[in-house]
């Protein structure tokens, strides 16, 4: 028997429908740029709005056909004025390496950090080399005078504990009661080696990260100089929705945490997750640059907080089974996420709808284009990892990676993703220069583009 849920009664066959249970204040119906499929968007106060596009706006009936659906959470400017507490951990390598210019230049971006906190603002730095040491405490900043003067006493020490120096900067945020109180959580991790002493296998590290996350603690990477190991700081910041920072110079770090700091600044959603509800005929195959987990009929993933004035998207691939003609639901998207700039939990829900028929001139007519751009961007971050393995591999000579590097740079030119074309082009210029930090550039691109950051 046919399940009639799945059938869209719409006067508009392309309309999809935002859960009923959601007030819209201010949604209105609008017509996405390069395709034809309309949105009806919501919101929670304005906050966040939710669409969902398909690939097209057509499947054929009476095949299994493979499509694409595009998810896209976008926050607004309207609440510029506001911006929710945050409960940051300033963790830090002073190991040996890190002696002389890196340790002052290391200080002044502490001060950075300090003088930019607010009263409500909490506070705490962590240093680690072989021992773990929490220099301050978590707490609100009331004598920046004073916190400066602790800071400014630091001295370099021996080797790098990083997996315990994390751990104690995780649990300097989880001390904070307010945690869950409308607090953004965010440890910044600076190193500038590998982890020598302590727990240091890769999985190991990471998983934990994975863990914290789910606690709702973000960690930011933060990679300095040439001998760091980039796989280890990007899969931090991966796994964690944080972001990761290549730092080439001592000099660049104070730039670096005030950049780190406002955009921690501007979050207005926090613990943001998806889950996909998929129609009985329906398999995902994917979500692109994204590590889901699977159910029967459903499919979840987190998503890394989002900042006022961006977009963050997911695009999917799923498999459509034949089915008669008609207007179907493929996948309902649910997306909760921490409101904090009400203070409070929030739920959107949208529909992925095709139109089956069995005319593949409509078929061939119907794609749209923002998804068809998303696929090219997603491919572009699947070529940069294909790269930098080749490299690692030897099995891509430097001019074969020099020639991938620049039909990359083109595509993501051709997409708008400016930002990340950029850091592409500075690759190619160390890959020319014979300078070892290729994979280091090509790290942080690939994982704002997994992330779906659009601005």
């Amino acid at each position: 028997m046919e399940d009639r849920t799945q059938i869209i009664p719409s006067v508009d066959p392309n309309v999809t429908r935002m859960n009923a249970g959601i007030t819209q204040m201010g949604g209105q119906p609008t017509q996405m740029l390069g395709g034809p499929l309309q949105t009806v968007m919501g919101s929670t106060g304005g906050t966040l709005q939710l669409e969902f596009l398909a690939g097209n706006q057509y499947a054929m009936a009476p095949e299994v056909t493979r499509d694409h659906g595009l998810l896209i959470l976008t926050a607004g400017d309207l609440q510029a004025g506001r911006r929710a507490p945050i409960n940051v951990c300033l963790c830090i390598d002073r190991s040996g390496s890190m002696e002389g210019e890196p340790l002052e230049y290391v200080k002044r971006a502490c001060d950075y950090v300090v003088d930019m906190l607010e009263p409500d603002d909490i506070l705490s730095i962590v240093t680690f080399e072989e021992q773990v040491d929490v220099l301050m405490p978590a707490r609100k900043v009331l004598n920046k005078s004073l916190v400066k003067e602790h800071i400014h006493r630091l001295s370099v020490g021996n080797t790098t504990n990083l997996y315990d120096g994390l751990i104690a900067g995780c649990m300097q945020i989880a001390s904070v009661q307010q945690v869950s109180q409308g607090y953004v959580n965010r440890v910044l991790l600076l190193t500038d080696g590998e982890p020598t002493v302590g727990l240091k296998d890769y999985t190991s590290i990471v998983q934990q990260v994975a863990e914290q996350k789910a606690r709702g603690i973000t960690v930011t990477a933060l990679g300095f100089g040439p001998d760091y190991r980039e796989e280890l700081m990007s899969g931090i910041a991966r796994r964690s929705g944080g972001n990761y920072y290549y730092i080439q110079r001592p000099d660049l770090l104070p730039e670096v945490f005030r950049r780190e700091l406002e955009s921690l600044m501007h979050v207005v959603a926090k613990n943001v997750k998806v889950k996909f509800h998929l129609s009985r005929w329906v398999q995902m195959r994917q979500v692109y640059g994204q590590q889901p987990t699977f159910g029967p009929r459903t499919v979840e993933v987190s998503v890394p907080d989002i900042e006022r004035g961006t977009t963050r998207t997911l695009l999917v691939d799923v498999e459509l089974d034949k089915h008669p003609a008609g207007t179907y639901r493929v996948v309902r998207a649910e997306v909760t996420f921490d409101d904090v700039i009400f203070n409070r939990p929030s739920t959107l829900s949208a529909d992925c709808t095709f139109q089956f028929t069995n005319d593949r001139t409509l078929v061939q007519a119907g794609v749209n284009r923002t998804v068809a751009t998303e696929i090219e961007i997603a491919q572009a971050s699947i070529n940069l990892q294909r790269t930098m393995m080749g490299l690692k591999t030897q099995q891509l000579t430097a001019m074969g990676a020099l020639s991938e590097l620049q039909k990359t740079r083109t595509i993501l030119m051709q997409a708008g993703q400016t930002d990340q074309a950029q850091q592409v082009d500075a690759a190619i210029a160390g890959l020319q220069r014979g300078t070892g930090d290729v994979d280091k550039t090509l790290m942080g691109a690939a994982l704002q583009l997994d992330q779906g950051t659009r601005k």
